[in-house]
């Protein structure tokens, strides 16, 4: 199921700590049971029918909900990782390291993705930070001789996102074991897939 739109400009009310706990306690939800209906999520969570009524009212208003949390964490991700202050490799394990301390949230986003849901049109805003954050970040490391620059730092950071989402997916289905991830991704991004891989990174 498809998430209802664009975030709204408007700055949302904060969120109290029990409320926080049950938007991650959804947010699991609806990544393992994304037909389960209202009621049924509600089950899942431990809360009655009547209280995730008022939390959210609808569905279409609960996935908006959860794409606003989505909003926020990836603006913490960018922030912890310390992209343009910390030297590259350093800067980016950390970056890999804050995106899977999140996994749950990327599965959310894979299993709501739609085309326009990352794109760079001015109704998107809310995402551009994100993607111009990675693309400054990418630009950074070919300017300092670490990446090649025969790629553009755009495509860079698209091939960054389908790795890490990528895995992220890979772990939910079965198909990759967590504790291998944060190993595999950084040694998979800077010199693929060649049985002449390098260790150091």
């Amino acid at each position: 199921m498809q998430a209802s739109g664009k975030f709204t400009q408007e700055r949302a009310t904060p969120l109290s700590p029990q409320e926080e706990r049950l938007l991650r306690l959804l947010t699991t939800a609806i990544v393992h049971h994304p037909r389960a209906s209202m009621l049924e999520l509600a089950q899942l969570v431990g809360v009655s029918r009547a209280t995730l009524h008022r939390f959210c009212g609808t569905r279409d208003n609960l996935l908006q909900k959860l794409e606003g949390r989505a909003k926020e964490v990836l603006t913490k991700i960018i922030g912890n990782a310390r992209l343009q202050q910390d030297e590259f490799l350093s800067a980016l394990e950390r970056l890999i390291s804050e995106h899977l301390a999140h996994r749950e949230l990327l599965a959310f986003l894979v299993a709501q993705y739609r085309p326009d849901f990352l794109d760079e049109s001015p109704n998107a805003a809310p995402w551009n930070f994100y993607l111009h954050a990675l693309d400054v970040f990418f630009l950074r490391g070919q300017q300092q001789g670490v990446l090649r620059i025969d790629i553009t730092a755009s495509i860079l950071t698209e091939m960054f996102i389908s790795l890490v989402y990528g895995m992220v997916d890979a772990e939910q289905r079965g198909r990759a074991a967590s504790a291998n991830t944060a190993h595999i991704l950084p040694q998979i991004f800077l010199y693929g897939a060649s049985s002449q891989i390098r260790t150091e990174t």
